[in-house]
């Protein structure tokens, strides 16, 4: 599974370690789906696409990215 939790969380600025917390996960955890190592529960991809005001498929797709550049 592909997604943009690095870039949005750059984008807004916040660390690895205060998502997690605001989400209710440790920070290794964000750390292992962010490196694409750990797919996400349904449950959890919503949350972090609700917390960053975003459609999930904004953040994971099984498909590659297109660059945003």
């Amino acid at each position: 599974m592909h997604n943009r939790l690095a870039v949005l969380r750059a984008a807004r600025g916040v660390t690895r370690r205060k998502l997690a917390e605001e989400l209710g996960i440790h920070y290794q955890t964000m750390g292992y789906l962010e490196r694409g190592e750990y797919a996400p529960s349904l449950h959890l991809a919503l949350r972090i696409a609700r917390w960053f005001g975003v459609p999930v498929e904004s953040v994971f797709s099984l498909d590659e990215f297109p660059p945003l550049i």
